[in-house]
C-alpha cells in the first residue's frame, strides 16, 4: 500500500483520525477525513453511512454544513448537536438548501465538513479550496455523469452495489473482476474504502448512542 493511501485510511494509531469501523480482523480503522489539505470524499450508498460520517466528524470537533434536497432527513444531526446558551440550535450544524452559501472559515481547531447531498450527479457548489475543509458527496447510486467527481475523490466509500453499478465502478476506477464481484457481495454493515493504491474492506461499527440517533446499520434508506 502506498504511503498516500495510508494517510487516508489506516489502523488506529498515534496520529489519530476519525474511526470509521473495523478491519476484517476486528482492528479499528480510521480515516483522515479532516486534514491540512483540501479533501474530497465520495460516499456511494445509503443515508445511514453519510449521517454516521458527519456525526463522527462533529464528535471530533468539526463544523458541519449540509446542503441537501431532503433537509428533514438531516434534522437528527442538528438535534444531536444540542442547543446553545440561548436555547437555539447549536451553530456547529447548518442544514442548507442546494445553493451556494458563504461557508465558515475552516482551521485546524475548527475543521469544516461540507456534505453535498444532491443526488447522483452532484454540482460543484462547495469544492474544497482550503486546508481543513472536506467536501463529502453523497451519491445514492453511481451515475455515468458522476464519473469525474468520483474519480477525483481522495477517498471513496462504497456500500454494496448491484451488478450493473459494480460494472460502472469497474469502468470508472479500472477495477479487476474480483473487486467488482466483491462490491456485489458486501453485507449491509460492510464498506469498501477505495483510493489511489487502496482497496480496504471495512465493517461499520455503531455505538449505542449513535444507534439511538441513527437506528441500526443498513444499506438502503
Amino acid at each position: 500500500m502506498a504511503p498516500q493511501a495510508l494517510d487516508v485510511v489506516s489502523p488506529s494509531g498515534d496520529r489519530g483520525g476519525m474511526v470509521l469501523g473495523s478491519g476484517m480482523q476486528g482492528e479499528p480503522m480510521t480515516i483522515s477525513a479532516l486534514r491540512s489539505a483540501p479533501t474530497r470524499i465520495v460516499l456511494v450508498g445509503g443515508l445511514y453511512l453519510a449521517r454516521q460520517v458527519a456525526l463522527r466528524a462533529m464528535a471530533v470537533g468539526a463544523w458541519i454544513v449540509v446542503a441537501t434536497g431532503r433537509p428533514a432527513a438531516w434534522q437528527v444531526l442538528a438535534k444531536a448537536a444540542g442547543t446553545g446558551p440561548d436555547g437555539r440550535p447549536a451553530p456547529v450544524v447548518q442544514i442548507r438548501r442546494l445553493s451556494p452559501v458563504e461557508l465558515p472559515r475552516p482551521s485546524e481547531d475548527g475543521p469544516l465538513l461540507v456534505v453535498h447531498d444532491g443526488g447522483p450527479t452532484p454540482q460543484e457548489l462547495f469544492p474544497p479550496r482550503s486546508a481543513w475543509q472536506t467536501t463529502v458527496y453523497v451519491l445514492p447510486y453511481l451515475h455515468p455523469q458522476a464519473g469525474a467527481t468520483a474519480d477525483a475523490a481522495d477517498l471513496v466509500l462504497m456500500q454494496r452495489l448491484p451488478v450493473g453499478q459494480a460494472q460502472l465502478a469497474q469502468k470508472i476506477w479500472r477495477l479487476p473482476p474480483h473487486m467488482v464481484q466483491e462490491l456485489t457481495q458486501l453485507k449491509d454493515d460492510e464498506v469498501v474504502a477505495l483510493g489511489k493504491m487502496l482497496w480496504q474492506r471495512l465493517r461499520l461499527v455503531t455505538t449505542a448512542k449513535e444507534q439511538a440517533i441513527l437506528g441500526p446499520i443498513r444499506r438502503n434508506d
